[in-house]
């Protein structure tokens, strides 16, 4: 027996069906029956989720490595928010992030129901036989599961040659690195995500129905794992909806080392499908953290600074933004500036693991 067996299963539970839906990079629907005799990795996955988002990197690299010694990679993409339900949507992120396997929209989430999945990412590996032998959910385990997929192929095949596994593709992600207890996600609408409520601090609290003109508190009345809103925002089951024309505020006392937001030019389904934004302003959130605007060593990805040194956002669609990039973990306040009607804020996810 190899030393890599024990990572895996016993072959004891066959691969759920796969439910229906349209698929992208794919030009037939792939079917439980017609995958036999091939190793599958599957993902569930949503594009706008942070972990989902942290570990395509390494999907995308093993169906590159390993799809010429068998592998079939299929990426289940079902939806956290509503705008995710739309095809457009998930084929602009797909191509964006580079995936050519084939990905099944769940919108329904027959497949997740189907795997009993319960978390955004999970994957699981699949035998020749069909049998489920893996499973991990969350990030990292990244090295176990290329070696689990190693395994598998040479179940297959053992005469077969296979690289060997990738080093860590982020430092973050390398041996020494040291992950922080961070401020937990934060859903803005009022439903949550679930059973907990949304997130918001103000002590007016969510009201539904019409727009809302909050007040932000004091500074010593704003305690992390809160957000806290000024101006006029109309509260959604999703998400809060900035309601004014310019100014609208969103500040986030936060300890992390980085911070994530899933924005949207509009929270309107059929103007997100149409391409259309509520009103006639570039749809632009300004940040600043600890008062002052971030400089390009504090930049996220999607930062960008204009002739005035602010240091801003153009939300062009529904998706998740990276924010801050601070070089180390550490207690900050982070204030977003909404520039345009319409714009909606959806939930903040944080960084937790540094470089050792």
């Amino acid at each position: 027996m190899s030393d890599l067996e024990p990572l895996l299963e016993r072959p004891l539970v066959r691969m759920p069906p796969l439910g229906e839906g349209e698929w992208i990079n794919s030009s037939r629907p792939l079917t439980r029956e017609a995958l036999r005799g091939q190793v599958v990795l599957v993902d569930f996955w949503d594009y706008s989720c942070v972990n989902c988002v942290r570990t395509l990197p390494y999907v995308r690299a093993w169906h590159e490595r390993y799809a010429a010694h068998g592998l079939v990679v299929i990426g289940v993409h079902s939806p956290e928010f509503r705008f995710a339900q739309v095809g457009q949507q998930v084929r602009e992120a797909a191509a964006a992030f580079g995936l050519t396997y084939p990905v099944l929209l769940d919108n329904d989430y027959q497949t997740w129901q189907q795997f009993a999945n319960r978390a955004w990412p999970t994957k699981y590996l699949v035998d020749g036989q069909g049998y489920l032998r893996f499973k991990r959910q969350g990030e990292g385990y990244y090295q176990e599961t290329e070696r689990a997929i190693q395994a598998l192929l040479r179940q297959q095949d053992p005469a077969g040659v296979l690289p060997p596994p990738l080093p860590a593709l982020r430092p973050e992600d390398a041996p020494g690195a040291v992950c922080y207890r961070t401020t937990p996600e934060l859903y803005a609408g009022y439903q949550g995500g679930g059973l907990f409520g949304g997130a918001l601090g103000n002590p007016a609290g969510y009201v539904t129905g019409s727009p809302m003109a909050y007040v932000l508190p004091g500074p010593f009345d704003r305690p992390a794992g809160r957000f806290y809103l000024a101006g006029f925002w109309q509260a959604q089951p999703e998400a809060m909806v900035f309601a004014g024309q310019d100014g609208g505020r969103v500040v986030l006392p936060y300890q992390a080392a980085g911070v994530n937001a899933v924005l949207s030019p509009t929270y309107d389904p059929v103007a997100l499908m149409l391409g259309l934004r509520p009103g006639p302003a570039e749809p632009v959130v300004e940040l600043l953290q600890d008062d002052v605007p971030l400089s390009p060593l504090l930049a996220g990805a999607d930062v960008y600074f204009d002739e005035a040194g602010r240091s801003l956002v153009r939300v062009t669609r529904p998706r998740m933004y990276e924010l801050v990039r601070n070089p180390g973990f550490g207690e900050h306040e982070l204030d977003l500036v909404f520039h345009a009607h319409g714009l909606a804020l959806y939930t903040f996810t944080f960084v937790s693991c540094v470089k050792g």
